[in-house]
């Protein structure tokens, strides 16, 4: 069965879907950040099938996230390191952690803590905005067409409504259910 492709999508969250495509690629990125490079040492950590970890890894590499390096050459043995397009993926999993020690977290706390090494301290991840230097909270944020939107698409009623300015869909209800 293929799957589908969002290659060609107009949004870049369906895009970036396509190359992380599913629970397994990201936790296979979250062991190479981690420092493990190697197939047996992945499929160790992970407890993942020796075919669902070909198949990840061969899609990062296709995608340009990983790319293989020989390291042992009898029997060759290739391990996987980060590209430029894959290491800037690490802000991509440091959000995914925020909110999964946020909310899914015991009392006792995160299972694991980031440490700054520049300056020595725990930190948890915090989006801001690249001018400003404040949060993005949804309440104060809307989504425009970029300048990539395919043309064609542009004057649809239905993505001109899409994209109205001031929209607040997605945004937390102040309504509480009793």
């Amino acid at each position: 069965m293929r799957r589908t492709s969002f290659d060609n999508w107009p949004c870049s969250v369906a895009r970036t879907m396509d190359v992380l495509g599913d629970s397994w690629t990201v936790l296979v990125l979250r062991e190479v950040f981690y420092g493990f490079t190697r197939f047996d040492d992945i499929r160790r950590e992970l407890g993942i099938a020796r075919n669902t970890l070909s198949d990840r890894l061969a899609r990062l590499v296709e995608a340009d996230v990983l790319r293989r390096r020989e390291y042992q050459s009898e029997p060759r043995r290739f391990e996987y390191v980060l590209t430029p397009k894959g290491a800037d993926l690490w802000s991509v999993l440091l959000v995914i952690t925020r909110w999964g020690d946020e909310w899914l977290a015991d009392e006792s706390g995160p299972p694991v803590t980031l440490r700054h090494t520049a300056c020595g301290h725990d930190t948890r991840v915090a989006v801001v905005c690249e001018h400003c230097g404040e949060p993005v909270p949804i309440e104060e944020s809307h989504v425009r067409m970029g300048p990539g939107y395919p043309e064609h698409l542009r004057r649809r009623p239905d993505i001109v409504a899409r994209f109205a300015v001031g929209d607040s869909r997605g945004a937390p209800s102040d309504d509480t259910e009793n």
